[in-house]
């Protein structure tokens, strides 16, 4: 794929991770073979909109979601303002171009009795079930993403202060707090971890049954198939997790800005995402609670 200044400019200028970035490097070679095939260029410089509007539409008769189209375009979009940037073109072709309109995603979150019925029943002593509660506990406690989880190092971990450091998106660090249930759950699993000696991956927190480091799917799965247990919801993700703790911490009265620092979003509009199914449940307190609705 051409263009590497490009993909070293979003890695050291604006510090994208490693996994943002390949996706990016994918949608560009998506593009790529695009414009190679249908009009015989290697050259993504000076191509013009009607050319990318084929894309669009190709993508759509294959398919693809809106929402994942507009990502991709993104990605475009960035390219071109990077050749802006550095003056190689005047103009990008993506100027007056309008996102395409998506239905928006209500994800819903476990309830809290489903989250306890599971670590209830998440009752094992040996090295698998230790790491997979540990895990359940972190993305409930914390709200850390999939990726976030997978790069947690043993340096990472203050378990006097009962802390943690997470290495977020654009590489920006935050810390988090852990309860003493959670530093607990640790405790039994790194003395398990020891077992591995030498063989294990030594720097990262979780390890495989092999002593690998943890990869995406593996988590997916694991979190997939536990939540199955106790709930009927049709998504049960490392991401709904996150969802749950952000939506249970708002409808405890948690204050908006502090739950976005603990999410570690960039901005309030990321976050205001989870206030739905808060909001319904302050719309429920209200309905009970207003002394005009109870004399009715």
């Amino acid at each position: 794929m051409p263009y590497p200044e490009f993909f070293d400019y979003l890695q050291l200028e604006k510090n994208y991770s490693v996994h943002t970035v390949k996706a990016y490097k994918n949608d560009l070679e998506s593009f790529h073979h695009f414009v190679q095939q249908e009009y015989n260029t290697l050259d993504l410089v000076h191509v013009n909109y009607s050319q990318i509007r084929s894309w669009i539409v190709q993508l759509v008769e294959e398919g693809i979601s809106n929402r994942s189209i507009n990502r991709k375009i993104s990605s475009l979009k960035a390219f071109y303002k990077f050749l802006q940037k550095t003056s190689q073109i005047k103009f990008s072709p993506l100027t007056r171009h309008k996102a395409l309109k998506t239905a928006k995603k209500i994800q819903v979150p476990f309830s809290e009795k489903e989250v306890f019925e599971l670590l209830e029943r998440m009752s094992g002593d040996d090295f698998s079930a230790l790491r997979d509660r540990l895990m359940v506990e972190l993305f409930y406690s914390t709200g850390i993403r999939r990726i976030e989880l997978i790069e947690i190092k043993l340096k990472d971990i203050d378990l006097s202060g009962k802390m943690l450091k997470v290495l977020g998106k654009r590489n920006k660090e935050r810390y988090l707090p852990l309860l003493p249930t959670v530093v607990r759950s640790l405790e039994a699993y790194l003395e398990k971890r020891k077992t591995f000696g030498g063989k294990a991956e030594k720097s990262y927190l979780f390890l495989s049954d092999k002593g690998n480091k943890l990869y995406e799917s593996f988590v997916y799965r694991r979190i997939n198939n536990y939540f199955s247990m106790v709930s009927g919801k049709l998504k049960k993700s490392p991401h709904i997790l996150r969802h749950s703790f952000a939506t249970h911490l708002l409808n405890q009265g948690a204050n908006l800005n502090a739950v976005k620092e603990l999410l570690g979003h960039a901005s309030l509009a990321a976050t205001q995402v989870y206030t739905h199914n808060s909001i319904s449940e302050l719309s429920r307190v209200h309905q009970m609670a207003h002394p005009r609705n109870k004399k009715d």
